[in-house]
């Protein structure tokens, strides 16, 4: 009982701190470190007041015994002769084995731990957090076909053509516990999704049972927490055999339980009905949202590299656009597909000024929203944080519209071009197919009164170790993180009508701190640099 008390204290403090979706940005992931840091320094502290405290019963432990082991251990009658020997005995029991006993010590240590715990509340990851994280791995491993077992390990792998391989090595791993696993199982149970529960929970209940102990402190689940929610997964998904037998084995563990009882004698009854037969196995659920999911995530994992090199109109040139602050220093140019027209622009922004913009928005991110009608609204399609920087006379975000308007001719100062956004990934952040321009005439892209996002313009302010790539899933080919580097395209045809081929995605990060910067060209500012066609078919 006392560790159920520990969890729901636990659980109810972390619903009264600060706003949740920590891990929808990996930045304040990265500060959550400086808060465990000052929570190790007030458990050192702790466990110094706990040892003092320990001696101090282990010092009392040792005279009461050697008292018994060298003055009672003969007659009891003669040791009770002297008076003195029979007043401490007396006084011992009454007063000193109740002091220690009743000691308010321990509780003001551990009061004294809470106190500190929350005072970071503030700093503290939500419940919510922790479930967008889980729900994180869990995108990870559908995206990339991650091997759970692996992920247990704290290895990227997945099953290929039978054997299982590295997608990638990690340079800092760490391996998943018992309750790791339960935890993202558990999470996937919540939401019905049997799917993932199983995998994830025959994963817990593997490392449960090669544990060397029943149970640890920091621990909110057990071997039979994790057996009871995936025999009722395994249930669900048809497999009515196997929760038969793991549900007996939760028996041994908890006799008495009723609903256990129960559950096995249903599970006997529809087996005898119906005797087993070979299962298809796990399906994974189908996406109403996500109607491209086999093409967005083959392109995922390709990682960039189905890009078409072999076609020879696409090519790479130093350019200028005509442009006479270009002229001494073209940009570098790559041509990635014309139809839509996509340019990848190597070494657009410097180190130094990545730093800057990532700076400036520290402090402004928010969780990213999208149109939801004449609205916006949080999506779990879209994971990540961004902030709107404004430009002001020499700063860098000015420079930067300066530098974007000499490349792609266009009008980039508000309101024509939006403020600039700057986006941070979270675990596992990504942005599912999309399209930039507006396909509803009550979208909030149209508050500026300036019409439609003609082009995006997209710099990469950071490099990821793996996934993270822009894919055009219509075009069949997807653009790999390139530090420093900017993709430019049109996102409307010149007659004017959204150009359906434009459908891209932001793969999820697979390893990495993933940040971009957006800037939105709207119609309205472009008349003269970038006529529209009164053809139907342009």
């Amino acid at each position: 009982m006392k560790h159920v008390a520990c969890v729901c204290w636990l659980v109810g403090l972390l619903t009264i701190a600060c706003e949740a979706e920590m891990y929808t940005s990996l930045l304040n992931v990265k500060q959550a470190i400086n808060v465990e840091r000052k929570l190790i320094d007030y458990l050192r502290t702790y466990i110094d007041r706990e040892v003092e405290r320990l001696e101090d019963v282990r010092r009392f432990h040792s005279k009461v015994l050697d008292l018994h082991s060298k003055i009672y251990e003969g007659s009891e009658s003669s040791s009770m002769s002297n008076p003195l020997v029979s007043f401490t005995l007396i006084k011992r029991l009454q007063s000193e084995w109740l002091n220690v006993i009743y000691s308010n010590e321990a509780e003001e240590n551990t009061q004294a731990l809470r106190s500190s715990y929350e005072a970071e509340g503030a700093d503290l990851p939500e419940l919510e957090d922790l479930q967008g994280a889980a729900r994180g791995l869990m995108r990870l491993q559908d995206v990339y076909s991650l091997h759970v077992a692996g992920l247990a390990r704290g290895r990227f792998q997945r099953v290929s053509d039978g054997k299982l391989t590295d997608l990638h090595m990690p340079t800092v791993s760490i391996p998943l516990t018992g309750d790791d696993c339960f935890w993202v199982g558990k999470v996937a149970y919540e939401q019905e999704d049997y799917y993932h529960s199983v995998q994830w929970l025959e994963e817990s209940v593997r490392l449960f049972r090669g544990s060397e102990r029943d149970w640890v402190p920091e621990d909110a689940g057990t071997l039979e927490d994790a057996l009871d929610h995936l025999a009722f997964s395994h249930f669900k998904t048809g497999n009515v055999s196997h929760a038969l037998s793991l549900s007996q084995e939760l028996l041994h563990h908890d006799p008495l339980n009723r609903r256990v009882l129960q559950n096995v004698e249903k599970y006997e009854k529809l087996l005898g009905k119906n005797p087993p037969s070979p299962g298809e196995g796990l399906k994974r659920p189908s996406s109403d949202y996500l109607r491209t999911r086999d093409t967005y995530e083959r392109l995922c994992q390709s990682q960039g590299s189905q890009i078409h090199y072999k076609n020879p109109k696409l090519f790479c040139d130093y350019f200028t656009n005509k442009s006479p602050a270009l002229r001494l220093m073209p940009a570098k140019r790559e041509v990635l597909s014309l139809q839509p027209y996509v340019v990848l622009y190597h070494d657009f922004i410097t180190d130094s000024e990545s730093d800057d913009i990532k700076r400036l928005a520290q402090h402004g991110l928010r969780r990213s929203v999208v149109a939801a009608g004449e609205k916006q609204a949080t999506a779990d399609y879209r994971i990540s944080k961004s902030a709107w920087l404004k430009d002001s006379a020499g700063s860098i975000v000015e420079k930067l519209d300066h530098r974007i308007s000499s490349l792609t001719g266009l009008n980039v100062k508000h309101p024509y071009g939006e403020y600039l956004q700057v986006v941070n990934y979270g675990i596992g952040g990504h942005y599912e197919p999309h399209f930039d321009h507006a396909t509803s005439p009550t979208s909030p892209v149209f508050k500026l009164k300036t019409g439609n996002r003609v082009a995006t313009f997209m710099i990469y302010l950071s490099s990821v170790q793996a996934g993270g790539s822009t894919a055009f899933i219509y075009a069949n080919f997807s653009v790999p993180v390139v530090e420093n580097s900017a993709i430019f395209w049109w996102n409307l045809r010149r007659n004017g009508e959204g150009d359906d081929d434009t459908l891209h995605a932001g793969c999820p990060v697979l390893l990495g701190d993933k940040w971009v910067a957006n800037k939105w060209i709207h119609e309205h500012g472009q008349e003269f640099q970038h006529r529209c066609s009164l053809n139907p078919e342009e």
